[in-house]
């Protein structure tokens, strides 16, 4: 089974992912604190089925803020859950707060 939606401990294993990824990024980052848990959770089943649906034509990367907190100020995330989308290691679009599924393709499909 192919692994389809990546999970780095690290930011140098974030960074990895990016130079290895030969289409576009979505980066969904997500937080452990209270407030955040349960969006996150929700954004974790959306991401999940988004990279079912886009598999070969997107790499999905699910990182911790606080684990990778180099990517996370790099892309100006300030709150989580975020997603951003990165053509070759550059932001094209951002997304902040939850996302349904259908808002998810929408900011994909608006700029893949």
């Amino acid at each position: 089974m192919v692994k389809r939606v990546h999970r780095p401990r690290e930011d140098a294993e974030f960074d990895f992912i990016l130079r290895m990824s030969r289409v576009p990024v979505l980066a969904c980052f997500t937080g452990t604190w209270p407030k955040a848990v349960e969006p996150c959770r929700e954004m974790d089943l959306v991401v999940g089925g988004v990279a079912d649906d886009y598999a070969g034509r997107l790499t999905v990367v699910r990182a911790d803020i606080t684990r990778c907190p180099a990517a996370t100020e790099r892309y100006g995330i300030t709150g989580a859950p975020s997603c951003v989308l990165l053509k070759e290691g550059e932001a094209v679009a951002h997304g902040t707060g939850p996302m349904t599924s259908p808002e998810v393709r929408e900011f994909l499909d608006g700029h893949l």
